[in-house]
């Protein structure tokens, strides 16, 4: 996940957006306590995953991976399931005006390889692309090519939800699809500006992942790991992983798009 929220995606063209209105991302959001009481989220079928053998997962930013589909990486790993994560991104725009960039990115990769091994899943390939945080829309076609190289030989791909509202996960979510992978999409700035119910997510599309209690557990404690997004970042900037957003990724389920 990456801080820079006030920049339009650009690319949705949907009706109920109005381009000269704040990304919605920088609105206030949806509570957790509004979609732990949603009916809808419970009644989605299950994603049918046991017969698995190798999945690929993109991450825009160190971290998607982790909130997104934590869950479903723990649970991929203890079957057995050949995995590489695919980290488009190093997260280096996460603090504005930071001094030493390079420190940083070297905190957020260390994060993601704690954070994997918390999972259990420790043993993940991982592929750094190395590109510019905030900047995917302008290199989709590159990103397109190096997705389907780094995805050769793998049977399922999962990208982050191509109508997010955040320009680097629908950059990197357009990229996977162009480049004939067809993934399973999984959604993060959606929990917080979209409402249950809300006519503008794929719901007849959507697949839950339930999550045992020691999964849960895992997954809490890999998202622990990214301290760098989750205390204030100084200069007075908030978190960019608030209490209320983390909120949105420990149930005990996550959510794909097909």
């Amino acid at each position: 996940m990456s801080a820079e929220r006030t920049e339009r995606a650009g690319s949705i063209g949907w009706d109920g957006w109005d381009d000269s209105a704040p990304n919605p991302i920088d609105a206030p959001g949806t509570s957790e306590a509004e979609w732990r009481a949603w009916p809808g989220l419970g009644a989605l079928p299950a994603l049918a995953h046991g017969g698995w053998r190798s999945a690929v997962v993109i991450a825009a930013h160190p971290d998607d991976e982790v909130l997104g589909l934590g869950g479903l990486l723990s649970l991929l790993a203890a079957s057995g399931v050949r995995l590489r994560l695919v980290a488009v991104t190093d997260g280096e725009a996460s603090h504005p005006g930071i001094a030493d960039v390079s420190a940083l990115v070297a905190r957020r990769v260390g994060e993601t390889e704690s954070a994997l091994a918390a999972l259990g899943a420790g043993g993940v390939e991982i592929v750094r692309l190395g590109m510019p945080d905030t900047g995917l829309a302008e290199r989709e076609g590159e990103l397109a090519r190096a997705l389907e190289r780094a995805a050769s030989g793998f049977e399922v791909c999962l990208a982050p939800w191509e109508a997010d509202v955040h320009s680097d996960h629908e950059a990197a979510g357009r990229a996977a699809a162009s480049a004939g992978l067809r993934p399973y999409f999984y959604p993060i700035w959606a929990w917080h500006w979209a409402r249950p119910g809300d006519a503008r997510l794929p719901w007849d599309r959507a697949l839950r992942i339930p999550l045992p209690p020691a999964v849960q557990a895992r997954k809490r404690a890999a998202i622990g790991c990214f301290a760098s997004q989750l205390q204030p970042r100084g200069a007075g900037l908030e978190a960019v992983l608030p209490p209320g957003i983390v909120a949105h990724f420990t149930r005990d389920h996550e959510v794909l798009f097909r």
